[in-house]
């Protein structure tokens, strides 16, 4: 583990916990913000960004003149563009995906192929090992999620087309690129400020989906606008603007890996949602993966405390 945070590792894995609950709960906010407006995905995440950005630009000025110069680190050009980037590509592939193959592939690829991908890019890029109780642990949340998804009713009956599919993979690395490169900069002490992270990541998105969005209509069919507004504010005030600060800050100090899976959370968080309050039914084989997955998930945040644990035990004792 890094050593160069101040951030505790169990307050991180809290971070990267609530982020994955908040995403969560965009899934059910979108939902009857369809209801009322023709807004498409693109649209709604422009507009999550833009939202984002408008909450976080005034807590950016007042830490700028709070805080003294020496103590901020500026964070570099590339690692803006890169992270920003990259976070457009995941929201812009994953929502095309499951355009063209349907919820419950896009979504099962996606997040399936995530992990999958941060472990194996971690072996490569930062040496992180798994282990073989990690490797069980991991191979548990896909497990998990692939029952959670596709025990939903009709889940099982999408078409998978080629398409969509690699769509879905190229959102699914996009994620890992943005987790992999996140951790390795944290881990060079030179990650920069996390608000200043998810400030710069927004711009870069809204940007970048300003064009299709404007293609796509940015206020079209808006029949409920006080609704509309509501349902907007708390996208890009709870699963935006603060779970990505929390999601990039927890990053520094919790191993790519880790991160990886604990975000699994947020498909669990989608259905305990449309159940409590869209009234969705939970089947049996849903109520078993989120069982699989919560399990694997603390198993893993288990291990990661006990790994951070030992080592600073030992470099306490060296």
């Amino acid at each position: 583990m890094s050593t160069h945070s101040t951030l505790p590792v169990g307050r991180g894995l809290l971070y990267v916990a609530f982020a994955a609950t908040a995403w969560g709960t965009a899934g059910a906010a979108a939902s009857l913000l369809y209801r009322h407006s023709g807004i498409g995905p693109i649209a709604l995440s422009f507009w999550r960004y833009v939202g984002g950005l408008a909450l976080l630009l005034p807590v950016h000025a007042h830490r700028r003149r709070t805080r003294p110069s020496a103590t901020r680190r500026r964070r570099p050009a590339r690692d803006i563009l890169i992270t920003g980037v990259g976070l457009t590509v995941f929201q812009g592939a994953y929502f095309a995906g499951v355009q063209a193959t349907g919820l419950a592939v896009g979504t099962v690829v996606t997040m399936g192929a995530s992990p999958v991908l941060v472990a194996l890019g971690g072996r490569v890029l930062t040496g992180e090992r798994l282990g073989r109780a990690g490797t069980v642990c991991v191979l548990g949340a896909l497990t998990g999620l692939m029952v959670l998804v596709l025990g939903g009713e009709g889940g099982g009956r999408g078409a998978v087309r080629p398409e969509g599919v690699a769509l879905a993979l190229l959102s699914a690395a996009a994620y890992a690129c943005i987790t992999l490169y996140s951790r390795r900069r944290g881990q060079d002490a030179a990650g920069g400020d996390p608000l200043e992270t998810t400030l710069w990541s927004f711009g870069i998105g809204a940007v970048c989906l300003l064009p299709i969005a404007l293609w796509q209509g940015v206020w079209r069919d808006v029949h409920d606008v006080g609704r509309t507004l509501e349902l907007l504010g708390y996208l890009t005030t709870v699963p935006t603007a603060l779970a990505y600060a929390l999601f990039f800050a927890g990053l520094t100090v919790v191993r790519a890996s880790t991160v990886s899976v604990v975000s699994l959370i947020e498909p669990v968080a989608a259905a305990a949602i449309a159940v409590a309050l869209l009234g969705e039914r939970l089947t049996l084989p849903m109520a078993l993966g989120m069982a699989i997955l919560v399990g694997a998930v603390t198993t893993l945040a288990v291990a990661e405390t006990r790994i951070a644990v030992g080592a600073r035990r030992a470099a306490a004792s060296a």
